[in-house]
């Protein structure tokens, strides 16, 4: 892959710009990858990583919970998650005390699923950094959020 601002063929005011504009495209990116290895089953970046927060939390936790978890937020999380119960990978039930709260939890049908899926396939994209290299970069982008 060629050098970002070689890639798009375009230049920047200055490098802070030109960074910035280098996130969004590898985020792109990453995401483009993402989804072709999860298109073979039928589940998207967002709710695979709705299942991901199930499987982690070992038990029934709120949507509000899953919401505040997600790594891409999403306005349509909701919608995602009735996805995933229409195809028995979540369940839902609701909370006795409060009508309005609801619970989700993964299914075993769901745990299978992301068994199958090689999500190391997505990882391998990060080998060519070090764990240093990637130390520094998780800090700068934490540095970037701080504003």
């Amino acid at each position: 892959m060629a050098e970002f601002s070689q890639e798009i063929n375009s230049t920047f005011p200055n490098e802070r710009v030109k960074a910035l504009l280098n996130v969004k495209f590898t985020a792109n990116y990453l995401d483009t990858v993402g989804s072709k290895i999860l298109k073979p089953f039928n589940i998207s970046e967002q709710q695979y990583n709705i299942l991901r927060i199930l499987r982690g939390a070992k038990g029934s936790i709120s949507v509000t919970t899953v919401k505040e978890r997600m790594v891409q937020k999403s306005p349509n999380s909701t919608r995602l998650m009735d996805k995933l119960c229409d195809k028995g990978l979540i369940g839902r039930v609701r909370c006795e005390n409060d009508r309005r709260v609801v619970y989700i939890e993964i299914t075993k049908k769901g745990l299978t699923l992301l068994d199958e899926i090689k999500i190391d396939d997505f990882y391998d994209y990060s080998h060519s950094l070090s764990e240093s290299e990637a130390k520094l970069l998780n800090e700068l982008l934490d540095k970037i959020r701080e504003k």
